[in-house]
């Protein structure tokens, strides 16, 4: 079995991580919030909250990240802990709704704001229209931007790792100083109008219910989503027993403490009745602060976050359908590891291709919507893993374990399956079209398990 050199250190790991979280979502999610939590003490504790929920399922991901340092991440825990047909369902979804569907709403939101920045590359100029009998196709120059946004790093990945890992940490560093300036004059020269929410920091009454904290937390964690990105990669880490808890750790450390101070500044800007509602609360707090002007910078600043975003997950979310392909349960071409840049070019394209077909039929985001149940159901078994893998593997060089175990894993795992449960009970038609979508890949399973009986679960030890 052909291995991809380990070429990513501390720093590149550490930049993944954060690169993989910090996109969008912090700048449009604390306003919707607000409409369910009006009070700025709630809203950061929510948000501290989340953070933690998020380190402790790095604390989860650091141990079986050590326990097998390949690609694929959650793909082979799940093949390890409970057999192929689990894991095939994971790299089924993340394929062709987590992965391709995050990249392309990652790459359309970049273009929304490079058109509002650069008014001939917005949706409303028109490049072509194609008449097909009764059918017609258009594309518009936004689309034509993101497409050609995942082209460039895509582009990027397929010159080797380093390639990549370059631009993500150098996006990294770009996003990480632009957000501390941002608070920094914020705090020195902004106009602090929402310092009137000092007064009704803490609520006064009665709490809201309990229903109101769920949308809410719920929007958090898809906003820290993407923090297992190094695990999927791990195959590339150098020392990886070292290095992956170090920057799973330091990574979610990190963005929870950058969330933590947007939303103060967030909070110091407007009042909290203001924020209600608002989807571009980041905008909003900016013109509140500093005018206009202000405006158009903190725009050039989201865009430059959405695309570090959408590099870092271009540089991982192909290496999950490569250990599929490895292990002959998906297009076995994906397997092929490039002869001189030593990364798997053709999953890299694959995942291209289908991220930019999303992008022109523009389904990403229902695609999404649909998964997002499942994805909290895949963590809750990831976190069952552990609890499988030290039965299973008692013997096996652990180089980190988990923290508390075996509590943390088992709370980990009750309140990802209340999430899980909320979500469907609120959204219970797009639960359903996402189970549809999920069990469309069982009988893929077994057509490639028919195609490729010898090589399947040969690597890494996979099993039945």
């Amino acid at each position: 079995m052909a291995n991809l050199p380990r070429k990513l250190g501390l720093a590149d790991s550490v930049f993944l991580v954060i690169g993989a979280v910090f996109g969008s979502g912090i700048f449009l999610t604390t306003g919707i919030m607000a409409a369910s939590l009006p009070s700025p003490g709630l809203i950061l504790v929510c948000w501290f909250f989340g953070g933690v929920y998020t380190f402790v399922g790095a604390l989860i991901y650091a141990e079986l990240g050590t326990l097998y340092p390949t690609s694929g991440g959650p793909y082979v825990y799940l093949k390890e802990a409970f057999g192929l047909k689990a894991s095939f369902l994971y790299g089924w979804s993340f394929f062709w709704v987590i992965g391709g569907g995050g990249i392309a709403a990652l790459a359309m939101g970049f273009s929304e704001y490079l058109g509002s920045l650069i008014p001939a590359l917005s949706s409303s100029r028109l490049l072509v229209v194609v008449h097909i009998g009764p059918v017609s196709a258009s594309l518009r120059a936004n689309q034509a931007s993101a497409i050609a946004s995942i082209l460039i790093l895509s582009s990027l990945n397929c010159a080797g790792v380093r390639s990549g890992a370059r631009m993500q940490n150098f996006l990294a560093v770009v996003r990480i100083a632009a957000l501390a300036g941002f608070a920094g004059l914020a705090f020195a020269i902004g106009n602090k109008t929402g310092l009137t929410n000092v007064g009704g920091f803490v609520p006064s009454g009665s709490l809201p219910a309990w229903t109101n904290f769920g949308a809410a937390f719920l929007a958090v964690i898809w906003t820290y989503d993407g923090w297992y990105a190094i695990n999927c990669a791990a195959e590339e880490v150098r020392d990886p027993g070292r290095t992956i808890p170090l920057a799973l750790g330091l990574g979610t450390l990190a963005v929870t403490a950058l969330y933590l101070l947007a939303n103060i500044v967030y909070i110091i800007s407007l009042p909290v009745a203001r924020m209600s509602g608002i989807i571009r609360i980041g905008e909003a707090s900016s013109a509140e602060l500093f005018g206009p002007r202000g405006t158009f910078v903190f725009s050039v600043f989201i865009a430059v976050a959405i695309l570090g975003c959408l590099s870092a997950n271009i540089l991982f979310c192909p290496r999950v359908s490569f250990a599929m392909a490895r292990d002959g349960l998906f297009f076995r071409r994906l397997s092929f590891i490039h002869p001189r840049f030593r990364v798997p070019s053709t999953a890299i394209i694959a995942q291209m291709i289908w991220a930019g077909l999303l992008c022109l039929t523009g389904t990403y985001q229902g695609l999404i919507e649909y998964v997002a149940f499942a994805l909290v159901l895949f963590f809750a078994a990831t976190g069952l893993a552990v609890l499988v893998m030290r039965r299973k593997a008692p013997g096996r060089p652990r180089p980190f374990r988990v923290w508390g175990y075996p509590l943390l894993p088992i709370g980990y795992i009750l309140v990802n399956v209340a999430i899980g449960a909320a979500v469907i009970l609120a959204r219970p038609v797009q639960a359903m079209a996402g189970a549809g979508l999920i069990a469309a890949g069982i009988p893929a399973y077994f057509f490639w398990k028919a195609e490729n009986r010898p090589a399947v679960g040969s690597a890494n030890g996979g099993r039945e």
